[in-house]
């Protein structure tokens, strides 16, 4: 068995909630550095850096970093990484952009270093058991519905309504992740409607159309960030059979034809470290961008709305 040598290149909320807990939990990684701009030191961490590149130039040996930071600044820091001989895990969404994600995979093969980008909500089992039950079947009807509180999620995170912080695609790529795994064909933006405060550069909201290849079954997704109480993602799909499922929680918990097939608690970081461990055992690379080409599309054909200003 191979341990593998990790540093962790930003350490907010889903470092501390995600990433951490994990890589003490597997074996097979040990936690040797970490990188915070707070200067903020894990006990079971060797060394602590406020900037990154003097992690990358003095931890000896360090076989990979997981970059946690806002996408906004991933490329730059995924890039030196890489040039510095370490693989990269991208939390998600993996860049500001699809061309720097393309720079970052050109990179890797270059270097023969592994990066990998991690979409947590496609490593639900309920998530795999609804590609299997719709592999092969044409979709009449989808339905996503993503409706959370930035409040909650993102308390004072102000990158998040910059250009380049995806506003409330920084959840929804969650949900178009999942539809993307598990859609039996290729979907695509066929309509979009995004909700801009009028103090904000991003969406707080958004209504998308989307279609595929050879049909024009309604499928719609609905994103919204000023849900309060109780939160929703739910994903629902129907086939021209006549068969429907349901993903609720996340991707979770399935439902299929209204009898409940998997209801799981998440170990949706578990899955992401045991599927690096594999990647970097064998050296290899994963990079999935189709949930990213959706938002990126979402953007491209978009109708801006402006709605009345947000303050968190």
């Amino acid at each position: 068995m191979t341990t593998h040598r990790i540093g962790i290149i930003g350490l907010g909320k889903i470092a501390h909630d995600q990433h951490l807990p994990v890589i003490r939990s597997n074996p097979n990684f040990e936690l040797v550095a970490v990188s915070s701009q707070r200067g903020i030191s894990p006990e079971d961490a060797e060394y602590t850096f406020q900037d990154y590149r003097k992690m990358l130039a003095k931890v000896p040996n360090l076989d990979a970093v997981a970059i946690c930071t806002p996408p906004q600044v991933r490329h730059r820091i995924a890039r030196e990484a890489l040039l510095a001989g370490k693989s990269v895990l991208l939390e998600k969404p993996p860049a500001a952009s699809l061309s720097e994600l393309e720079d970052l995979r050109q990179l890797a093969d270059k270097a023969g270093k592994t990066i990998f980008t991690t979409w947590h909500a496609q490593y639900n089992k309920a998530v795999e058991e609804a590609k299997k039950a719709l592999a092969g079947w044409t979709i009449k009807r989808l339905q996503v519905t993503w409706k959370e509180d930035v409040r909650h999620w993102h308390p004072g995170q102000q990158w998040i309504w910059a250009p380049g912080g995806f506003g409330i695609f920084d959840p929804g790529i969650n949900a178009l992740s999942i539809v993307t795994r598990i859609m039996p064909e290729p979907v695509f933006i066929k309509q979009a409607t995004l909700e801009c405060p009028a103090n904000r550069d991003a969406p707080i909201a958004a209504n998308l159309q989307l279609a595929t290849g050879h049909t024009d079954g309604n499928l719609q997704a609905e994103f919204d960030w000023r849900q309060t109480g109780p939160q929703t993602w739910d994903i629902e799909v129907e086939t021209e059979a006549g068969f429907g499922l349901k993903l609720v929680r996340g991707g979770s918990c399935l439902e299929i034809d209204g009898r409940l097939v998997v209801n799981e608690e998440p170990k949706e970081y578990e899955g992401i470290y045991r599927r690096f461990d594999a990647l970097l055992t064998i050296g290899r690379s994963e990079v999935d961008a189709a949930p990213f080409r959706l938002v990126a599309d979402a953007f491209m054909v978009g109708k801006r709305v402006e709605v009345e200003a947000f303050e968190d």
